[in-house]
């Protein structure tokens, strides 16, 4: 009886390890995303592994620093960036396959503060005074010079006429989400971020919204780079889905296509 129980055991332990059916090996698709995406494309890549099996691996960062890190072969198979520059740099670069790009969705910019702020309802508009609702703290956001998200916000202050004057109080983060988390640790009486980051921390609340003509239309493009393997096309064609929409709509992002079945 103990000779059998043994036989047993090792058929149990052999079958555990055996060699999966011809075709069901794991696949995975590498995507560079920009880090306001994370929690939106987290939940699609889940519904998209459920569906096909395929497993994500995901650098959430800069858009500027992912259309680079592209450029000096990090490999990568799709990239999504918060604006249109970085896309057309990366395509300049001829990092990315052109034909498959598709300007995916849109977002707004909104002035943020630590939940228990007794700053409120901010009415955002020529020339309001945001120097002095900062008083003696820093305003934070996306590096200006290159992080999609401080971009759009040093354009809509410049068109409000509001930059020189609040310049100087500015901390400059190396993405949107780290912006997000000074203002969500009080180390910053105020940011500058996408609407989707500001409903996703607990820690920050919404104190105005700019005007959608104060900056450049904020626009997502997706692609698949040059060396993507081909489950990229696949992947992107469910970015494109109503199932990806659901999902990309419920945290704020708006859907600038119309989405397939």
């Amino acid at each position: 009886m103990i000779r059998i129980a043994g036989l047993v055991t090792a058929f149990v332990v052999l079958a555990s390890v055996s060699p999966s059916p011809a075709g069901a090996e794991d696949k995975t698709i590498t995507v560079f995303a920009a880090a306001s995406m994370k929690n939106a494309l987290d939940e699609v890549d889940a519904a998209y592994t459920a569906r096909t099996g395929v497993k994500f691996s995901v650098s959430y960062a800069a858009s500027s620093l992912l259309a680079r890190q592209i450029e000096q072969g990090a490999p990568a198979d799709v990239f999504v960036s918060a604006d249109t520059d970085w896309m057309d740099y990366a395509i300049s670069k001829q990092t990315i396959n052109a034909p498959s790009r598709i300007n995916l969705l849109g977002n707004s910019i909104v002035l943020i503060a630590p939940k228990d702020s007794k700053i409120d309802n901010v009415t955002i508009a020529k020339g309001f005074d945001l120097a002095k609702l900062a008083g003696d703290g820093r305003i934070a956001t996306g590096d200006v010079r290159s992080v999609p998200a401080g971009k759009y916000a040093k354009a809509a202050l410049e068109k409000l006429g509001v930059w020189q004057a609040t310049e100087a109080k500015f901390a400059m983060a190396e993405s949107v989400r780290a912006a997000l988390a000074l203002v969500a640790r009080g180390e910053a009486n105020l940011g500058i971020v996408y609407a989707t980051d500001a409903k996703v921390e607990p820690g920050v609340k919404i104190v105005g919204t700019f005007p959608a003509d104060s900056h450049p239309p904020i626009v997502y493009p997706v692609a698949a780079t040059t060396t993507a393997r081909g489950e990229a096309n696949d992947y992107l064609a469910f970015l494109r889905s109503s199932a990806a929409k659901s999902i990309l709509e419920k945290y704020g992002f708006r859907f600038l296509i119309s989405p397939t079945t």
